[in-house]
């Protein structure tokens, strides 16, 4: 029997894995809401933006809906559920940003060292184009891209401008594409200009340190606006008065014991 390739799957695929598991067998019907994110992640003893990754890889499945302000549903698949090439490679939004905040922080620090007159206009000229488009739109996206793109370039080394070109088309994928959806508005890209030119002018004043640092802020601000909340924590609460139990694919972690204060407390009461 000939072997076969061992795929090494990404955390937040194995939980998505594991929801549409229990939606299958039934442990949550159509219809039904499941638990919040944090009682998710609370549950699985992993992050909220892994679980939140396999959340919006289950909606773009069609198996759920995300409800901002209401909850996450079941639903009944409208056609069979969207199937991932074998060979592709889709990385979880937040695992992007991540990796872009470590790469491009770097990459600001040495352009604020060597950047000329002419990598400035270029970035200028992005940043002008991105000033006046409408967002969100494919314009902005083109414009987006080109800023980082031409920061990159002030370094002179193809390989960069390649990685970070192909790390900022990662974009595209269709779990950073609906995770956009939700998060980003006219507010939010006047909010990104304004992070933008911080990068841009600690380039221009060749501050190694101040670019490095605007450009860190800026990816993690990124990933702070699509980490906002659903609003699914309030409704659960007052729906029932209370957060709903989470029925999660693992063991609810232990209680913790009373402090010797509470327990002094509680001794103190039984004996009135």
């Amino acid at each position: 029997m000939p072997l076969e390739a061992v795929e090494a799957r990404r955390l937040y695929r194995q939980v998505a894995d594991q929801l549409r598991s229990l939606i299958d067998s039934g442990e949550y019907a159509v219809g039904s809401r499941l638990p919040t994110e944090r009682e998710l992640a609370e549950q699985l003893k992993i992050s909220r933006p892994t679980v939140r990754e396999a959340l919006i890889a289950l909606e773009v499945e069609g198996r759920l809906r995300i409800r901002v302000g209401s909850g996450i549903y079941v639903i009944e698949p409208a056609a069979p559920a969207m199937a991932v090439p074998a060979a592709a490679v889709i990385e979880g939004p937040f695992e992007l940003l991540r990796a872009r905040e470590f790469l491009e922080s770097a990459i600001a620090e040495q352009a604020a060292r060597v950047a000329t007159k002419d990598d400035i206009a270029r970035i200028d000229a992005s940043l002008l184009a991105m000033e006046n488009v409408a967002h969100p739109g494919e314009a902005s996206m083109v414009h987006d891209r080109a800023f980082h793109v031409a920061i990159a370039g002030s370094l002179g080394n193809a390989v960069l401008v390649r990685v970070v070109g192909e790390l900022f088309d990662q974009r595209l994928n269709p779990y950073f594409a609906q995770l956009a959806h939700y998060f980003e508005s006219p507010g939010t890209w006047r909010t990104a200009l304004d992070e933008h030119r911080a990068v841009r002018e600690a380039i221009a004043a060749h501050d190694p340190q101040a670019a490095r640092e605007a450009m860190r802020a800026h990816l993690v601000r990124s990933q702070e606006r699509f980490a906002q909340n659903f609003g699914a924590e309030t409704a659960a609460i007052s729906s029932s008065g209370r957060s709903r139990p989470a029925r999660a694919p693992a063991k609810p972690s232990k209680a913790k014991p009373a402090s010797k204060k509470k327990r002094a407390r509680s001794g103190s009461a039984r004996r009135r």
